[in-house]
């Protein structure tokens, strides 16, 4: 027997790996180390970091970032949660711990036409753009991977879409699930000539897997193949067992996309890494305890602050919209003296790594140019800024 060491390999990642080829009566068998970082395209594909809460009946992002939960003719909002993978099973001895899982309402008025539950994951198109995937070339892959678990045995869709020119979509199936079983899927998808990706910070990928679609947005279409899509035709029709059985569950983590034809082991990144990365698209700065400065400013006039925050990572791009709890005593003022808020505050205008909040407080004899501080109120109250895809 001999033992051959090759430093590099082609179609595993954008980076190299090590491979170790082990020669035995004419046989060959590649071990290859998945030492490789980077190379996942999604961010918290293992669930790990959820900001905005753990549980949520929110259509849209409501409990793991950078995942959507959406809903639509539902007779009962379906719950999104973060939810710990149970020991001894496969994703858990691969190193996952979390997952975002989904717990059907009862649909009481059965499966309506225009009803669905989609998960999507938004990938920022020059982060695919430059991952060294040529996605205009039929031999140029990327190979998509996860984990899903479905309390319903049954078949199930997803598809990959692009945004920039005239979409397309590859849409595949997980095949038949066994149910409350760990499966493993796996895709390659090759590039296609007709697809287009901009080198710029809006939406170039989307990754969507879907436990049920209506009848209105099924129809006809090729599996395993890149094809102009069509709203009325995203997947083949859909078994709606799984929709109209009440409380069912569909479970997924592992979400691994990379370039190459070879799904390697997934890439786990610390805690604090994938915290950075889900930052640049949605960032909570809490009010763990009264009395937390979350900013600095100036009265203006003698009733309002102009309150500048600053943020420990960029944005994507200016935010789109705050977030705040509670009321107005939920939040304060101090300039010389602290005094409740008469409002919540409100977004005015930012940039990438700082934001510009209304910060009202009437009647306390502040007087036009004070310095002052935005302070939280309660230990509940928070602030968080979207730039979400």
């Amino acid at each position: 027997m001999s033992e051959i060491k090759v430093n590099s390999i082609k179609g595993v990642g954008a980076s190299a790996a090590a491979i170790t080829v082990n020669n035995t009566d004419g046989t060959c068998t590649a071990n290859i180390t998945n030492n490789l970082s980077n190379r996942n395209l999604i961010i918290n594909g293992a669930m790990q970091v959820a900001q905005r809460g753990t549980s949520s009946t929110t259509s849209g992002y409501g409990s793991v970032d950078r995942f959507q939960v959406n809903y639509s003719g539902t007779d009962e909002a379906p719950t999104q949660a973060q939810v710990d993978v149970a020991s001894g099973t496969s994703p858990y001895t691969s190193g996952f711990r979390k997952a975002l899982k989904i717990t059907n309402g009862n649909q009481t008025s059965g499966a309506g036409a225009d009803d669905y539950i989609r998960i999507i994951h938004f990938l920022e198109a020059q982060n695919v753009a430059q991952s060294g995937w040529n996605y205009v070339s039929s031999s140029s892959n990327i190979t998509l991977s996860f984990w899903v678990k479905s309390s319903v045995a049954q078949n199930f869709y997803g598809f990959l879409l692009t945004n920039d020119g005239t979409a397309y979509s590859y849409p595949f199936e997980t095949g038949s699930l066994t149910a409350d079983t760990w499966t493993k899927i796996t895709k390659t998808i090759p590039g296609n000539s007709n697809l287009t990706v901009n080198n710029d910070n809006g939406t170039g990928l989307e990754f969507q897997i879907t436990p049920f679609y209506g009848t209105n947005k099924t129809g006809s279409v090729s599996l395993n193949a890149w094809g102009a899509f069509s709203t009325s035709a995203r997947t083949p029709d859909y078994t709606s067992t799984w929709y109209t059985t009440n409380d069912a569950t569909f479970e997924i983590t592992g979400v691994q996309l990379e370039v190459g034809s070879v799904a390697t082991d997934f890439e786990h990144r610390s805690f604090g890494q994938e915290l950075q990365l889900c930052k640049r698209y949605y960032q909570k700065i809490d009010g763990s305890t009264s009395n937390t400065v979350y900013g600095t400013g100036n009265v203006d006039g003698s009733t309002q602050g102009q309150i500048l925050v600053t943020l420990g990572t960029p944005l994507r791009t200016k935010a789109s919209s705050m977030e705040t709890t509670g009321s107005a005593g939920d939040y304060k003022f101090r300039v010389r003296t602290t005094s409740n808020c008469d409002a919540v505050p409100t977004l005015a205008v930012g940039g990438f790594t700082q934001q510009f909040l209304e910060w009202q407080a009437n009647s306390h004899g502040f007087s036009d140019g004070d310095c002052a501080l935005a302070i939280s109120g309660s230990s509940s109250s928070f602030l968080a800024f979207s730039a979400e895809l």
